[in-house]
């Protein structure tokens, strides 16, 4: 075979990258008339975007994979397509990795940019790479800045303090993932504090329920996901209690601790209250002869990390603070304790014990014998005997006073009625979601466009002055505080407001903030005037299809449309919500040794023999097992490698036949070859077509919606009937298969039956029909494999480019069979099949089984006793 005729990924795909590139291929084009409405024309297809590591793995490869296959497709059906990339660009590992290696973040950004650029360039995306965007540039920041300006202005941006975790040694607040299982400073190993520190806030709280609400129109989203941000928002409707503070006679104080419930049926049960240990009446309600012990307990909790205080199998503690209050139903002085399972920022900070009904108020109160009194039981039976804990469930109010009898529903309606007309409570609708604090005391991130004076408070820098510029060539040690509070000459500023000096903000922006809104700029990247416009952001989103990992499930998501929606408000955009459809791609999985005794995870190339694994050192066997690729771990697998050796092309077919695109992948590197092998046999096919002389300069005569008469069925040959409707069949799979629920590894499955029918077919068939074989296979494949399909296409002379082509239409005709096979049976038994008629009726189709050599084999010349048939489908012949 000579080297023109052979399949070399390498050669063709830098190719073809380069003349895609030079032809502006993958530009987005010009979309309707402005003002028109958005509708079919339009479709954004679009990736979550990466954090520039410098490095892309697999888990990057599937998930724009699966884009472009999108963007691809929706082009060839006519779409107006718009596939950007961007860089979510700030962040503390920029900020980490300047420190390690002395360099400055905005530099080493920009380097894995570039080198991620390239890697991605690799793949053969159809990225429009005129729209990139980098968050960590001042042209984009500008408007993080803008945008923000329009929340202070709305209301929705405020300051606060609030609670962070701090290093003592390093004297500098530190990230939740910088803190350690045991509670300790990954750079310091210094015991984390936890401090008051002003911080800044945005108000996602008040849109908690249209955040809610709105999820039930998103069913282009998974279920799952749906639920996963419904139960973060958490609402929750009850009542709010107030539990009046008693002096030591037992006299109302004038304080009081105010909880919220949703289940006031079970107040006549409360044996204590609990506040938070940084609630802030703590220390005014504390007796002197608690106060030591309990400032050793709030200084014990302090360095707890909120997951190890509330996680359910981690011990519940606390201490009583020796006030008391009065039950304002029942009357009864209950005692006050602090603990380290409620958190002053969830709720009021503070709860009531219900040791009968509330399980983990339970386990609390045996711990410290606190008194368990049950005043629901289960209606129709006796009182619980708390044997195996408390009675959660819904019944029969009993110990009540005035509410006994009452069921649990209706006795929560009317405490809540008496509560409000004797002022001692209020029906209340509260929500676990939080307000979004996105203060960071770090240098790498958005500067927060406001400056504090003292004459003039807080004062918005104006849009005019915008970006506040992040200073280039500060010293990042990683201790010490925020380093922009370090750089006296950026923070003193005159105030914009009154002229007098006053210092700029020295927090920086949560990255979640520049993710929250970047998908919008895409629509209107080189604006210089706005974010974007209204004309263009219309005119594109929302996102037709969305496509990221499940681990962004919650927050990007709900900050996100948390954005949109506020943006909607401003009069700035003019939809809901900011995607319409989202697939949750699966990990990809790598094979992994693991030695069970040392816990040491050993490299796959260190592996002798994979079918009986040992560790190379110890020759002890392996733990094999397949687990999401990490370096730790030493199963990744580097995806240039691969490109490398078998083509970007095969890199892609094998990550979209292997797994279901929702589902987790495992890398098998004999698949890999196995879709490499696919690939070369598709080009011997079209190597064959071009020795016989076939093209495709003119249009295929199958091309159009209706065969002409050239292609009439009963025209053809039973080896062209068979051809065609391999092609025609594939064609109708491959589109249902990229409808909806995008299932690229069945399409894939059915690009290899095309292929064997045509490797069967092709050769019998006239110019014709293996024109029109060859032009649906290439368009099929183009998504795919779009730089092999290029090739091919270009060398049977194909106009243009095939990604410029129409998406195959099939032709109900060539699906109708004139024959079908027909299984015979003798006693039950499958002894052949036969082609018949596809509209014989019974009487034929047992006449034709009858006479059938299956039949003279197995009968052996005596007649049956009773012949079964079902039409279409098979003939029982019963000895």
């Amino acid at each position: 075979m000579s080297e023109s005729s052979r399949y070399q990924p390498q050669a063709i795909e830098r190719q073809w990258q380069q003349r895609w590139s030079d032809a502006q291929l993958h530009r987005t084009p010009d979309a309707p008339e402005a003002g028109s409405a958005r509708g079919d024309a339009t479709y954004m297809a679009l990736s979550m975007f990466p954090y520039p590591s410098g490095n892309l793995h697999m888990g990057h490869v599937r998930n724009y994979v699966i884009t472009d296959v999108i963007a691809r497709v929706a082009r060839m059906r006519g779409r107006q397509v718009l596939h950007p990339m961007g860089w979510d660009a700030f962040g503390l590992p920029a900020e980490n990795a300047a420190i390690e290696r002395g360099v400055e973040p905005g530099a080493w950004t920009d380097q894995n940019i570039a080198a991620m650029r390239e890697q991605l360039q690799r793949l053969g995306l159809s990225i429009d790479w005129d729209r990139e965007i980098a968050t960590c540039h001042a042209d984009y920041y500008r408007w993080t800045q803008w945008l923000f300006l329009q929340f202070l202005d709305a209301g929705l941006a405020y300051q606060k303090d609030a609670t962070v975790n701090w290093d003592p040694v390093d004297q500098t607040v530190l990230a939740n993932e910088q803190v350690d299982g045991e509670g300790r400073s990954w750079r310091s190993g210094a015991v984390v504090e936890k401090r008051q520190l002003r911080q800044w806030f945005l108000k996602i709280t008040a849109y908690a329920d249209q955040l809610l609400d709105d999820l039930e129109g998103l069913d282009g989203w998974p279920e799952r996901v749906r639920t996963m941000q419904a139960n973060w928002i958490g609402r929750s409707r009850g009542a709010e209690i107030s539990f009046p503070v008693v002096d030591a006679g037992g006299n109302d104080s004038g304080e009081q601790i105010t909880v919220f419930t949703t289940r006031a049926d079970t107040l006549h049960g409360v044996s204590y209250v609990v506040l938070a240990p940084e609630h802030g009446l703590v220390e005014r309600l504390t007796t002197p002869d608690q106060a030591l012990a309990v400032a050793a307990f709030r200084d014990l909790v302090s360095r707890q990390s909120e997951q190890e205080r509330t996680a359910e199998d981690k011990p519940k503690r606390g201490i009583p603070i020796g006030a008391r209050v009065r039950n304002p139903a029942s009357g009864e002085l209950v005692p006050v304790w602090i603990a380290n399972y409620v958190l002053a920022e969830y709720g009021t900070g503070a709860v009531m014990g219900v040791p009968a009904h509330d399980q983990r108020d339970f386990v609390f109160a045996r711990q410290y014998e606190l008194p368990v009194r049950q005043v629901v039981i289960p209606e129709g039976s006796d009182e619980h005997a708390f044997e195996g804990g408390a009675w959660c469930g819904e019944g029969i109010l009993i110990h009540s006073g005035r509410f006994d009898g009452l069921s649990s529903a209706s006795a929560r309606e009317a405490i809540v009625v008496a509560a409000e007309q004797e002022g001692w409570g209020q029906g209340r609708t509260t929500f676990r979601l939080r307000d979004w604090l996105i203060s960071r005391q770090r240098y790498w991130g958005c500067p927060i466009p406001v400056v504090h004076c003292d004459s003039c408070g807080v004062v918005p820098v104006p849009a005019e002055q915008l970006p506040v510029e992040l200073p280039r060539g500060v010293a990042l040690e990683g201790r010490g505080g925020s380093p922009l509070a370090q750089l006296e000459s950026w923070v003193s500023v005159p105030c914009p407001r009154c002229g007098k000096p006053a210092r700029r903000e020295t927090d920086t922006m949560d990255t979640f903030i520049c993710s929250s809104w970047y998908f919008l700029r895409y629509s209107d990247p080189h604006n210089i005037s706005l974010p974007f416009g209204r004309e263009a952001v219309d005119r594109w989103l929302p996102v037709d299809q969305y496509v990221g990992g499940i681990e962004h499930a919650i927050l990007h998501l709900l900050y996100a449309r948390f954005f949109t929606k506020v943006l909607r408000d401003r009069g700035l955009l003019g939809f809901d919500e900011p995607f319409q459809r989202l697939l949750t791609q699966g990990m990809v999985q790598g094979i992994t040794y693991r030695n069970p005794h040392s816990g040491r995870y050993i490299a796959p190339a260190d592996v002798a023999d994979p079918s009986d694994p040992r560790d190379p050192e110890s020759g002890e066997r392996l733990d094999t097992f397949y687990e999401k690729m990490s370096k730790s771990k030493h199963n990744g697998v580097d995806p240039a490698v691969v490109i490398d050796r078998y083509g970007a092309d095969t890199a892609r077919m094998f990550i979209l036949f292997k797994a279901p695109p929702e589902k987790d992948l495992e890398w098998d590197d004999a698949d890999v070859e196995g879709q490499y092998r696919f690939l070369q046999r598709l080009w011997r096919l079209v190597d064959g077509a071009l020795q016989r002389g076939l093209s495709l300069a003119a249009p295929a005569p199958g091309a159009a919606a209706q065969a002409p008469a050239a292609l009439s069925q009963s025209a053809l040959s039973q080896s062209e009937r068979e051809l065609r409707r391999a092609v025609h069949s594939a064609i109708t799979a491959v589109s249902d298969d990229l409808q909806g629920d995008f299932q690229f590894n069945t399409a894939v499955a059915e690009l290899m039956k095309l292929s064997n029918a045509m490797g069967e077919h092709l050769e019998a068939a006239s110019e014709p029909l293996a024109a029109e074989a060859l032009h649906s296979l290439l368009l099929l494949l183009a998504p795919f494999a779009p730089h092999l399909a290029e090739e091919l296409w270009s060398r049977l002379g194909g106009p243009g480019s095939v990604h410029q082509q129409a998406w195959p239409q099939a032709d109900p005709a060539a699906l109708v069979r004139d024959t079908i096979p027909l299984v015979i049976q003798v006693k039950g038994k499958v002894r052949g099949n036969l082609e018949v008629p596809a509209d014989a009726d019974k009487a034929t189709l047992e006449r034709l089984a009858l006479g059938s050599d299956i039949a003279a084999k197995w009968l052996e010349g005596r007649p049956p006793s009773r012949v079964i048939v079902v039409p279409g489908k098979l003939v029982n012949l019963v000895p």
